[in-house]
Order: structure tokens, then C-alpha cells, then sequence
């Protein structure tokens, strides 16, 4: 933790930024340290479960907002099969031959995986990513690994993956990432933010903690303490990015009770976002709530109004569309936007449901409970 503090005072010239809540020390690598596992994983992927068994913690809001970081967190992934792998991947059964010469070869387990993935067997897939990682434990090898663990929904044993991996790979930015939305998936909300902020920290011009943080604040009721100042840093890094604005004014917005006059600068931040992006959708929506709780409906029925036209999807916009023109009388236009609400939500629900069922779920053990069960 305290390389990576010195190396954000460096950059920006000032006092280290406060964590998130009380952090625990980052381990750093020593130079004896091998890139090897040590002890094999404490877990076991024995199968999927039915599609519609889709379990989860927290509100569906919570659920939503995991899935979507669970697939973000695989988009960080690159290619990790070697040269002789890349050429054969689109040959299966070149690929099975070589690795039947040379079943060591990390590459080409890497490099099935990525097939099985493909093709939809996500078990084989899973087993093939575990066998690259435990060949060569790289960053990319673990991190892969521990992403589609998280994919499927097994999140204890992709926490345990990142964790290891961050043991050896204090560096990686998307590790701690990993290990972050493995918290989030977990209930663990507060040390989820911890998590994102530390990934900000170890390399603070890379926008992809920022954007992950930003997700998590917004649907979360509380704001932990440092993440102000880490969405203050990445508007100041990029303050032509319309999102760094956005989610700056959103923390901003968390924190205004007691501070009133903290209202004005989210308008300017706001005001500001769409400007950068006029297809902002969200940032007209968060001015329309913020002219709502002024009781300022013309405002606010003209920003919801902007809202929805960007993006008639948004639910939410209807559906505060519709309260507002109730609230000014206007009966007629708040029925026609609830429906429309209603149907939005609707549609949007049956996606959610489809992509849910599309993606298999990893029913996995302990190891404990895998070597019990083996002696009975």
C-alpha cells in the first residue's frame, strides 16, 4: 500500500489520498518469491446447475449491477495463448493433438479454454483455464481463471483466485478489479469499494477502476469514505471525459446531506456532463431528480424530458417522468408515461431474465467438503 501511495503523491504532488474504509496491507512480492500457487486451490468446479436457479445476494438492483461488472471484468481480458496456440485455435482438433504431445504446454490450455468458452461448454472451459494457471501462473492465466469463475457465478473460489493472484501480481490493476466485484458479489459492499480504490491507486490513469467504482456507487445508498476524492481525481486526470464528470457529481450528490450547498456544484457537474455527451442519458436523469427534490418541475420535467428521448429505454426516466407531471397536474401525460414505464420495465426484466439464463452457474465445494465425501 505504501508503494502505491508515494506513487499517487508523485503524481499529483500532495498527501497520499485516505482509504476507503481501514485497509488491510497489500502483499508484495519478495524476491524469492516463484510465480507459483503454493498449495493447490481450496475449491472444487464439479458441474452447473439448472438455468433457472439463479441465485444471488442482495436487491435485484445488486444482482443486475454484479452480472454487469462480472462481464465487464472478463472484457479486461487479453489474449493469453502463445503464438503455436493463436495458430491453432481456430483447429480443434489441431490443438487437441498438440497438447496430447505436449500436455504441459500452458498456452494450449489457455487457448482450448477459450474454444470451450466459445462453444458454450463453460465446465470444460473452466478446467482448461485452471490447468493453463496452474502451469504457468501468470497474470494473464490467473486472471483469466479467476474470470470466469466469476462469470458463472462461482464467487468464493474466483476470490480466492484473484487474491492469490494479487499475492503475486501486486501491479495488476485489474486483480484487485477482479477482486473487488468478487466483494460486491458477495455482500461485501464497503470492501468492494475498498477494493476499486486500490486498483485506482496502483495505476490512477487507467479509467477502468474509476468506471467500475462509479457503478457501484450509484446503486448503493451510503457513499464510503474515499471514494469522493478518487472520483474528484479522475475527473481532475480526465476532465474531458463525460462519465468522470457524471460519477464525480453523483458522489458529490451522496454526500449533500448536512452539506446544502454542495446542490449547486452537482448542477454544474451535471450541466457539464451533458455538454461533454449530449447522449448522456443518465446525467439528464440525475439533473431531473436533482430539480425533483427542489420541487422545481419545469426543470426537472425538461431534463427527465431529455432523458428518455436520449435513450427511451431507461425505465427510470419514465417513471419520475410520470411523478412529475403528476405532481404538476398534468394527469393525462403521467398515465401515457407510466405505461410506457410499465412496458419499458417489463421488456427490460424479460432481457435480464434471457441473459441470465444463457449463462450457466458453477456449482462448486470446498475442498474439505470434496475430500469428506471421497472417504465416505
Amino acid at each position: 500500500m505504501a508503494g502505491m501511495m508515494s506513487f499517487s503523491h508523485a503524481v499529483f504532488g500532495q498527501a497520499a489520498l485516505p482509504p476507503c474504509v481501514v485497509a488491510q496491507p497489500v502483499a508484495k512480492a519478495t524476491p524469492s518469491d516463484a510465480p507459483q500457487f503454493y498449495d493447490e486451490p481450496q475449491f472444487t468446479v464439479a458441474g452447473v446447475k439448472d438455468p433457472s436457479e439463479t441465485g444471488g445476494h442482495g436487491s435485484d438492483t445488486v444482482r443486475r449491477t454484479t452480472e454487469t461488472l462480472a462481464k465487464e471484468t472478463v472484457g479486461l481480458s487479453t489474449n493469453g495463448a502463445n503464438d503455436s496456440a493463436k495458430a491453432e485455435a481456430n483447429d480443434e482438433a489441431a490443438l487437441r493433438a498438440s497438447l496430447e504431445r505436449e500436455p504441459a504446454d500452458a498456452g494450449r490450455h489457455h487457448a482450448l479454454a477459450e474454444l470451450e468458452e466459445e462453444k458454450g461448454n463453460s465446465l470444460a472451459a473452466v478446467k482448461e483455464y485452471q490447468r493453463a494457471a496452474e502451469l504457468s501462473p501468470s497474470e494473464t492465466n490467473l486472471f483469466d481463471w479467476g474470470a470466469e469463475l466469476l462469470l458463472h457465478r462461482a464467487y468464493e473460489p474466483a476470490s480466492e483466485v484473484f487474491a492469490k493472484g494479487r499475492r503475486l501480481f501486486p501491479g495488476s490493476v485489474r486483480l484487485v478489479m477482479g477482486l473487488g466485484v468478487a466483494a460486491y458479489a458477495l455482500g461485501s459492499y464497503d470492501l468492494a469499494a475498498q477494493r476499486l480504490c486500490e486498483a485506482s491507486d496502483v495505476n490512477p490513469s487507467d479509467e477502468d477502476p474509476y468506471l467500475f467504482l462509479g457503478k457501484l456507487q450509484a446503486v448503493g445508498s451510503g457513499l464510503v469514505p474515499g471514494v469522493v476524492v478518487r472520483l474528484e481525481r479522475f475527473e481532475r486526470l480526465q476532465p474531458e471525459n463525460a462519465w468522470a464528470t457524471y460519477y464525480h457529481a453523483l458522489a458529490v450528490w451522496k454526500r449533500r446531506e448536512g452539506h446544502p450547498e454542495t446542490v449547486a456544484q452537482v448542477e454544474r457537474l451535471l450541466e457539464r456532463a451533458v455538454g461533454q455527451d449530449p447522449k448522456l442519458a443518465i446525467a439528464y436523469l440525475q439533473l431531473g431528480i436533482l430539480y425533483a427534490e427542489q420541487k422545481d418541475w419545469p426543470k426537472a420535467i425538461g431534463a427527465l424530458q431529455s432523458s428518455v428521448k436520449v435513450d427511451p429505454e431507461l425505465e427510470e426516466g419514465h417513471f419520475r417522468l410520470a411523478t412529475a407531471y403528476r405532481m404538476r397536474g398534468e394527469t393525462g401525460k403521467a398515465q401515457v408515461e407510466l405505461e410506457i414505464y410499465q412496458r419499458t420495465a417489463k421488456k427490460n426484466n424479460n432481457q435480464v431474465e434471457h441473459d441470465r439464463r444463457e449463462i450457466t452457474q458453477f456449482v462448486y465445494s470446498s475442498r474439505a467438503q470434496a475430500d469428506e465425501k471421497n472417504t465416505k
